[in-house]
């Protein structure tokens, strides 16, 4: 069984060996994932490396202060100037969340998979996963300091960035002593830690609360009081003029009900598909509830894209809950 030493040595050589690098992490990329693509090109930089940061949309725009957010192509508004061959992804719990980001790789092109979430099947040639990372940030600082390479300013931000959302603030039980201890050195670089809290946790735009409160307005609780969900449908998103990452933290808010067991958002993406979002107190695995619907995640904290018509979905997600309580 390898060690996560050795593969982090892994993931070095194959930095080190190989050169144009397309970069790339999940469709509808959060804080996390954004922060893990600028962390690796800005290492790529340091090493110097050619490279190319993509997602398949667009990025949210109160991410754009990380370095070099705003080169990050979004591939949705351009074909592949070229296939790659050497592709490092990255907070990507399954090939399949690359999304059509894949028409970029070569075939037979060598991945690099770097990966925190317990769910990820090694789907690389080199594969870095340690699903107790609080975020795919502590493995890529990790990375940073096994290249030896000096940190700045710029990259601590991002290494943050990644740390701080994917931890809730600092408060989820993924925040280990370790997590504490890069956090004190990142801000020891100057990252600006009150600053950063004020932009990804606290500020919300006009639009997302407006969603916020059509989604609210959809509450429903199981007889039991363990389940609690919410629907945003697309009409409320045209009519509050919302985007995707407005919908970011929308399903704590059934899940933080007191009793409540697992909160659900679901977002109905036409009559014919949803995405479920799945928030867990730690009673419920809802990882493994999401991977039965072909999705994937955390314990704690899951998502699928499922088909059918989106009432049944409701009914059928809500049932399989209930039989995990």
């Amino acid at each position: 069984m390898q060690t996560y030493e050795q593969a982090l040595e892994q993931g070095k050589e194959f930095l080190l060996l190989h050169d144009d690098y397309l970069i790339v992490s999940h469709v509808q990329p959060d804080g996390d994932a954004v922060s893990s693509t600028v962390m690796v090109g800005w290492l790529l930089s340091c090493l110097g490396k050619k490279f190319t940061m993509i997602n398949e949309g667009p990025i949210p725009q109160r991410m754009q202060y990380m370095w070099n957010a705003d080169q990050i192509l979004n591939a949705s508004l351009q074909p592949p100037p070229k296939q790659f061959q050497h592709v490092i992804c990255v907070d990507c719990a399954d090939y399949e969340r690359v999304g059509k980001v894949t028409h970029w790789f070569a075939d037979e092109a060598n991945i690099l998979n770097i990966d925190h979430h317990p769910t990820n099947n090694g789907y690389g040639k080199v594969n870095i996963i340690k699903d107790d990372a609080a975020a795919t940030a502590e493995i890529l600082y990790d990375l940073v300091e096994a290249c030896g390479v000096a940190w700045d300013k710029e990259a601590a931000t991002a290494a943050y960035t990644g740390l701080l959302t994917d931890t809730g603030g600092f408060r989820y039980s993924s925040t280990s002593p370790k997590v504490m201890k890069i956090a004190s050195d990142l801000l020891a670089l100057g990252v600006n830690g009150p600053e950063l809290a004020e932009r990804l946790l606290e500020e919300i735009t006009l639009p997302q609360l407006k969603v916020l409160t059509r989604a609210l307005n959809t509450l429903s609780i199981s007889e039991d009081g363990q389940i609690a969900w919410v629907v945003v449908t697309p009409e409320d998103m045209v009519e509050c003029g919302a985007q995707n990452d407005d919908l970011e933290g929308i399903v704590n808010y059934p899940r933080n009900i007191q009793g409540v067991e697992v909160g659900i958002l679901f977002k109905v993406i036409s009559d014919e598909v949803a995405k479920v979002s799945f928030r867990s107190a730690g009673k419920v695995d809802v990882a493994a509830l999401a991977q039965g619907f072909g999705g994937g995640g955390h314990v704690r904290a899951a998502g699928a894209r499922v088909e059918g018509p989106w009432q049944d979905t409701v009914n059928q997600v809500v049932e399989r809950v209930k039989s995990q309580l």
